[in-house]
């Protein structure tokens, strides 16, 4: 994903059994306002990869799209009853694995390491637990050490391609060639490959507004942010006790970045999603004999959405309801765009309500009435920035 500006300032399937370290990826650098919109409907995606077990690799990625959990779409399908139901989703890639040497083409290295570009944001998984059972490639457990050498990897691709870059560039820069735009370019991307070979990463600096869409041409690696799962045994999860975790608290804060840290248990997701299979009485059963636990991983995909700067608004009526996905900072025709790039180029207004105001009117089909009645429904226009719950009906003329 590339990096916004700094003008503002700033499967249900993660069915590993325990296995190694897993990271996803999804979308955004924490620092930035929003890049310009795209004209397709806009599906944020995060990308899933682990150390992997001794056996042979493949390097093609499954590909899973998990709807993102949402009481007020619930509350709306609820109210309308509509034919049709659609929410929003993460789209989640999951391949085989990264090992030390990866960003040399070690274990396939190289095309995962692609597939990861592609991304927009990772979930780093990081195995937390000891089990002879399961196998290392590393042939020990030592989160912290597994974490750099995932990080170094991602560090250590992104330098070669600067490396690369400069040598190649040096001597046309040097005769002024490209005059001062690639002057500057050269600068910014020299810039990069001196904080890359101190060990930074390119999230980690508040680039300028003019630095910022240079960078984003290289889709760094480095630039992904991240969100770190620390995945315990069954037991330690639910009793809350690991002697990694508030290690792997303190690398994550040393970094200064605010990168969240959740604990999660594989093995316990994977029974609960067999239980679930079984039926309700047999999910309600497993989670009550293990304290009432029950999945986290609503709350991974909401933090997933958050951390992508995405947002949600509604579109209601008898024939659909649906959720859509947009960048925090989308204007109405942007969000218009979001459902078809001519909404968006032939944009008249939006009709706008929030959630809020539905849901104290009644949250019945009926209610949007009562917030009409009230004066909150709002004509808006090209301006207009969409907040986070808003229920719309965009007019255009995108028909004549």
């Amino acid at each position: 994903m590339p990096i916004p500006t700094t003008t503002t300032t700033k499967k249900k399937t993660i069915k590993t059994s325990g296995s190694q370290n897993k990271t996803v990826l999804g979308r955004h650098p924490t620092i930035q306002a929003p890049p310009p919109p795209p004209l397709q409907p806009l599906t944020p995606t995060l990308f899933i990869y682990p150390f992997p077990l001794p056996q042979p690799l493949s390097p093609d990625p499954n590909l899973a799209k998990v709807p993102v959990p949402d009481k007020r779409f619930e509350k709306l399908v609820k109210a309308h009853q509509p034919k049709s139901v659609k929410s929003a989703v993460l789209a989640v890639t999951d391949i085989a694995g990264l090992v030390r040497g990866a960003s040399t083409g070690a274990g396939l290295g190289n095309e995962f390491l692609s597939h990861i570009r592609a991304t927009d944001a990772i979930f780093h998984m990081v195995r937390a637990f000891e089990d002879t059972n399961i196998s290392h490639v590393e042939e020990s457990v030592d989160p912290i050490r597994d974490m750099e050498i995932i990080e170094g990897e991602l560090r250590a691709k992104d330098l070669e391609s600067m490396v690369n870059y400069c040598d190649k560039e040096k001597k046309q820069v040097e005769r002024g060639i490209g005059g001062k735009e690639k002057k500057f370019e050269y600068d910014v991307f020299t810039k990069v490959k001196e904080l890359l070979e101190s060990g930074g990463d390119v999230r980690s600096v508040r680039w300028s507004a003019k630095e910022t869409p240079i960078i984003n041409t290289k889709q760094f690696l480095t630039a992904k942010p991240m969100i770190y799962l620390v995945n315990l045994k069954r037991l330690s999860y639910i009793k809350k006790r690991s002697n990694w975790l508030p290690k792997i608290m303190a690398y994550v804060k040393a970094k200064g970045l605010g990168e969240p840290v959740l604990p999660i248990s594989a093995d316990y997701e994977t029974l609960l999603v067999d239980a679930e299979l079984a039926g309700p009485e047999e999910l309600a059963k497993v989670v009550a004999e293990h304290d009432n636990v029950a999945s986290i991983l609503p709350r991974v995909i909401k933090l997933g959405y958050k951390t992508l700067q995405m947002q949600s608004f509604f579109t209601c009526g008898p024939d659909e309801v649906r959720q859509w996905s947009i960048r925090n900072g989308f204007t109405a025709p942007e969000a218009a765009g979001t459902i078809h790039g001519d909404f968006q180029k032939h944009f008249i207004c939006a009709e706008t309500y929030s959630f809020k105001d539905w849901n104290k009117a009644g949250a019945t089909f009926d209610a949007v009435a009562a917030v009409r009645a009230q004066g909150k429904v709002k004509t808006e226009g090209k301006k207009y920035v969409m907040k986070d719950g808003d229920i719309c009906f965009f007019k255009h003329n995108a028909n004549k």
